[in-house]
């Protein structure tokens, strides 16, 4: 990170948006931890990725606000009453699924008609959801179909507004691809020297 951006991260206030965040704290991920985790995960990589935009970053720590905290409503967001609230509002719009969206529905209306920053935030969120996921939790089966979605949709997405993204996703893709193999094999295997 240069000085220009240290500076810039600096003059962010990010507070009020972490502090409506927390009531994220109280929804369990299936991958396991809880969204708020998740939330400043999702900011964490696009600081990482040099994203020092004030709408993009807070919009990261609320981007599964609407559609995670079924009571949370625009106006709790725009009780925060800063320049970026409005924009902020939009952002987290475009990257909530919608209720009656399935979630390819959902991926391809924002590689079609997303805007940038949705784009990009889905990546960042995209990147969290890769690196937390844990099969232990989740069924093979769900982890696939995540994984072929991403690498249909997102993946394209990712080469639209980040080579870099592109490229991080894609080997999360692959690891994960790797790893469930590994261990549906691991778990047939014992499977079968229990019965005989």
């Amino acid at each position: 990170m240069n000085n220009d951006e240290k500076n810039k991260l600096a003059s962010i206030v990010l507070a009020p948006y972490i502090q409506k965040a927390y009531a994220l704290i109280g929804i369990h991920r299936e991958t396991g931890g809880n969204q708020f985790r998740h939330a400043m995960a999702t900011m964490s990589i696009l600081i990482d990725y040099h994203y020092i935009d004030p709408v993009l970053l807070k919009a990261g720590i609320l981007h599964d606000l609407l559609e995670d905290f079924h009571e949370a409503r625009e106006e709790n967001i725009r009780e925060i009453q800063d320049e970026d609230v409005e924009n902020v509002i939009k952002l987290v719009k475009e990257v909530t699924r919608n209720p009656h969206e399935t979630k390819r529905e959902f991926y391809e209306r924002l590689l079609h008609h997303g805007s940038e920053k949705a784009k990009i935030l889905k990546c960042a969120d995209v990147i969290s959801n890769l690196t937390d996921l844990h099969i232990d939790n989740i069924s093979s089966n769900k982890i696939k179909t995540n994984l072929d979605l991403y690498e249909e949709i997102i993946l394209p997405m990712a080469w639209e507004v980040n080579k870099n993204m592109h490229y991080e996703i894609e080997d999360l893709i692959h690891s994960r691809r790797i790893y469930v193999k590994s261990y549906h094999k691991d778990w047939l295997t014992s499977l079968l020297k229990k019965n005989i």
